[in-house]
């Protein structure tokens, strides 16, 4: 359960990230500065268990992975959009951020509290007592996002492998 952020539509990697931020590595130091143009008071007032909750089409723009790995330093539960950005989602996934497709994301507001039922593919507003669907996630990004990212499923998945 967790406090909504809310974004509108196409919110770029730009604005997630400035490119300025690009010479950090630091997950915790990226996350300092995640929407710093647009909402200076994020990063320093959001809490882990939080959702990011936006429109059409976020983390277009550029393929950088700063973007969801910032993102997912801040310790959100999940970005919940009304779709995403093709890239963007994959980098999301292969980093182990939680991404939700939800065709009714619009209908969540600023501050909202919800929580997600992951297994069951619906999200609890319970702040207006409202349910919605979301786009289930295909098995084996599931499995990706279970075992940490695509680099801790691709050892595990190798070291299978070679036994």
């Amino acid at each position: 359960m967790g406090r909504v952020w809310k974004f509108g539509d196409d919110i770029d990697t730009d604005v997630i990230i400035q490119g300025k931020y690009l010479v950090i590595n630091d997950p915790v130091e990226l996350a300092k500065h995640v929407f710093d143009n647009i909402r200076p008071e994020f990063a320093k007032n959001v809490k882990p268990g939080d959702f990011i909750v936006a429109g059409e089409n976020f983390g277009c723009g550029s393929s950088r992975e700063h973007a969801p790995l910032a993102l997912k330093a801040t310790g959100i539960e999940a970005v919940i959009a009304k779709s995403f950005a093709r890239i963007f989602f994959r980098n999301a996934i292969n980093l182990a951020l939680k991404v939700i497709e939800c065709k009714d994301a619009d209908k969540i507001d600023e501050g909202d509290e919800i929580k997600v039922d992951y297994k069951g593919g619906i999200i609890y507003n319970l702040t207006k007592r409202e349910e919605y669907k979301t786009t289930p996630l295909p098995d084996f990004l599931e499995r990706i996002l279970e075992k940490g990212g695509l680099v801790n499923f691709s050892k595990e998945t190798y070291k299978q492998e070679t036994r």
